[in-house]
């Protein structure tokens, strides 16, 4: 992909997990990132059953694009569904390749967005997705963008490795970002992303987590002012 965005630095865990030397964390879960995936991502915030048309999600953290992948693969009725990811650190197809090679399913759908990543496109289309890559800095493309989601997924690096993901700050754009009764789920259960996110306006709550990880997080905003007054774009 040309970009003046700077790709990731990564090493390879057994030749096929990439792992951000950044933040030292691996991209996703060593056992099982599409099984991980649907668990706290999908089913965190009860999909593929809240499909409708005109659908929004919005995403930190793109990465390889397995979350994308997976609701590809879980929305096979009618509807268009939206989907926006920020990501600071866009990965070149060939390694978004190489990571998917672990997941067959997921590289089975792969075909339309590598292609169109590795044309340089940000806007993804695909027969009943739209999806945005907006790159740069999080803190500061969230609070520019126009609208709003039903579901988040919050899928940044370790808060422990990458704080600047998880502030109280970016969790507040989060809830200024999303719907009103729009959820979100993250597989971090750490007390200081919980409390944001309750300071933010959600109700938030914790469901087990996936592998070896005993809880996750999900969350639903609640009617007050932290709700959004901004375009639903």
């Amino acid at each position: 992909m040309t970009s003046p965005h700077q790709p990731p630095a990564l090493d390879w865990r057994d030749e096929t997990i990439p792992v951000s030397q950044r933040f030292d964390d691996p991209y996703f879960s060593l056992a099982g990132g599409l099984d991980e995936t649907r668990h706290v991502f999908l089913t965190g915030n009860g999909l593929p059953d809240r499909f409708r048309d005109g659908f929004r999600i919005a995403e930190l953290g793109f990465g390889t694009g397995l979350n994308l992948l997976a609701v590809l693969l879980a929305h096979r009725g009618p509807g268009q569904l939206t989907y926006t990811s920020f990501e600071a650190y866009p990965m070149p197809a060939p390694d978004i390749a190489r990571a998917l090679a672990a997941f067959p399913e997921a590289l089975g759908v792969a075909e339309p967005f590598l292609r169109q990543w590795e044309a340089g496109e940000t806007t993804l289309h695909f027969p009943n997705l739209t999806a945005k890559i907006v790159l740069g800095d999080a803190r500061e493309t969230l609070a520019r963008w126009e609208g709003n989601a039903d579901a988040w997924f919050l899928d940044g690096f370790s808060p422990a490795k990458n704080p600047e993901l998880w502030s109280a700050e970016l969790m507040a754009e989060v809830a200024h970002h999303t719907a009103p009764g729009g959820t979100f789920a993250t597989y971090t259960a750490a007390g200081h992303v919980r409390r944001a996110l309750a300071e933010a306006g959600f109700a938030v709550s914790r469901q087990p987590g996936f592998g070896r990880k005993r809880h996750m997080s999900v969350g639903v905003l609640q009617a007050s002012d932290t709700a959004s007054s901004r375009s639903p774009g």
